[in-house]
């Protein structure tokens, strides 16, 4: 880790990350439909502490009124009871998709006939790295879990409480399915020397995924030693082709700007074939 990690920082990430190394070993030979129990047991406790969310989640949106944070900072930062139900019906969604652990690809005979190809395993352990949209805390943890991945996620301290919330819901249902609580882990302490903490714990972590603007991403660029999956620049194009069903165009685009227009995937430019 770096020099200017302090001491007790360094302790709190190497506790983390022995936990996660432990959780990533039982993962990586956990049967799909224990996962897809885990997911679909975590879908259900939302709903069932629904009020708790709701009520951590209004602490941090009061929290940001007073530090004047913006309308559409505050909108992605809110857990409605709308977020709510799409949180459970991707953590359903991800629990019917196909277990990418042990697939086997290309396959190819060699000349002296056995076959060779390429088996999908888990990574390890994975580091996430968000602002403050507390839905990525299921998600996340969710697309962690079902790929065989312990994962230690830090959040936005914006979205501290919500976090903290989320991440006992998760341990929960892990707990309730016999796997290792220490599978998803969330971060919840603000100091922000901790994500330089995270991003330097390369006997731990395998790889860093940045989900955030482009500071985010440049302070990670400069001080991560863990190998990282990152994005710099985008924008999000709708294009309509003059072959396109304009009935389903115009529904698709209302929906790409309209649906949420506060999140990072909402559309910025629309681009319409002249003919």
């Amino acid at each position: 880790m770096s020099s200017t990690i302090s001491a007790q920082n360094a302790e709190y990430m190497k506790n983390l990350g022995e936990k996660a190394r432990k959780a990533a070993t039982i993962l990586a030979k956990t049967p799909a439909q224990v996962k897809n129990n885990t997911l679909n047991t975590l879908a259900d406790l939302l709903l069932k502490k629904a009020e708790k969310i709701y009520l951590a989640n209004e602490k941090d949106l009061i929290a940001g009124k007073e530090k004047g944070l913006s309308e559409a900072f505050l909108d992605r930062l809110t857990i409605s009871e709308k977020v709510l139900n799409q949180m459970c019906i991707g953590l359903k969604q991800i629990a019917g998709l196909n277990d990418p652990i042990g697939e086997i690809l290309e396959m190819k005979p060699q000349p002296s006939g056995i076959q060779v190809g390429r088996m999908r395993v888990p990574l390890g352990v994975i580091g996430i790295i968000y602002e403050s949209r507390p839905n990525v805390t299921i998600d996340a943890a969710a697309l962690c879990l079902k790929s065989g991945n312990a994962v230690i996620l830090r959040g936005g301290s914006d979205a501290r409480c919500s976090n903290q919330v989320l991440g006992e819901c998760i341990q929960e249902a892990l707990r309730l399915n016999y796997l290792p609580e220490e599978s998803v882990q969330v971060i919840t302490n603000p100091d922000r020397e901790l994500v330089g903490a995270l991003i330097t714990a390369r006997k731990y972590v395998d790889v860093i995924v940045p989900r955030g603007g482009k500071s985010l991403i440049s302070r990670l660029m400069e001080e991560a030693t863990v190998p990282m999956i990152k994005h710099l620049d985008g924008i999000c194009h709708t294009y309509v082709d003059m072959s396109a069903d304009l009935e389903l165009a115009w529904k698709v685009c209302d929906n790409a700007k309209t649906q949420r227009f506060s999140p990072c995937n909402a559309m910025e430019t629309l681009l319409v074939n002249k003919n």
